[in-house]
C-alpha cells in the first residue's frame, strides 16, 4: 500500500470514529523520519484512547502493525508510528499545547473528504 493511501485510510478510521479536527499533512519534503503525519483529536482521553484502538485495529486487520506506539495510557496524546506515516491523536489541550498544524505549516495538507 502506498504512503498516501495508508495516511487516508487512517484519516477515514479516525472519521468514521467521530474524530476531531483530522489533518494530513504531507512532510515527505520536510522530514527524513515520515512523508505523512495525521493530526486528530478526541473529546476526552478515553475518546483518544479508543481512536487509536480503531486505527491500530484496521491495520492490524491488513497485517500491519506500528512500529510502536507511545503515550497510550491516559496521557492525552497518543502517537503511532507506522514508518512513514505517523498518527498523532490529542486530547483538545495538547493539541492546543503542541499546535502541530502551525509546526508543519509551510507543508501541504491534503483534503479529507467527507469530514
Amino acid at each position: 500500500m502506498e504512503n498516501k493511501e495508508f495516511a487516508m485510510q487512517a484519516a477515514e478510521v479516525l472519521n468514521q470514529k467521530k474524530g476531531i479536527g483530522i489533518k494530513v499533512i504531507d512532510i515527505a519534503g520536510k522530514s527524513s523520519f515520515a512523508d505523512y503525519l495525521i493530526v486528530a483529536s478526541g473529546g476526552s482521553d478515553r475518546q483518544v484512547a479508543a481512536l487509536s484502538d480503531a486505527v491500530e485495529d484496521h491495520f492490524e486487520a491488513l497485517g500491519v502493525t506500528p512500529r510502536s506506539i507511545a503515550g497510550k495510557n491516559n496521557t492525552g496524546w497518543v502517537l503511532m508510528d507506522y514508518g512513514d506515516v505517523i498518527v498523532n491523536i490529542f486530547n483538545p489541550e495538547l493539541r492546543e499545547r503542541y499546535n502541530l498544524e502551525q509546526v508543519w505549516g509551510d507543508c501541504s495538507f491534503v483534503e479529507i473528504k467527507d469530514q
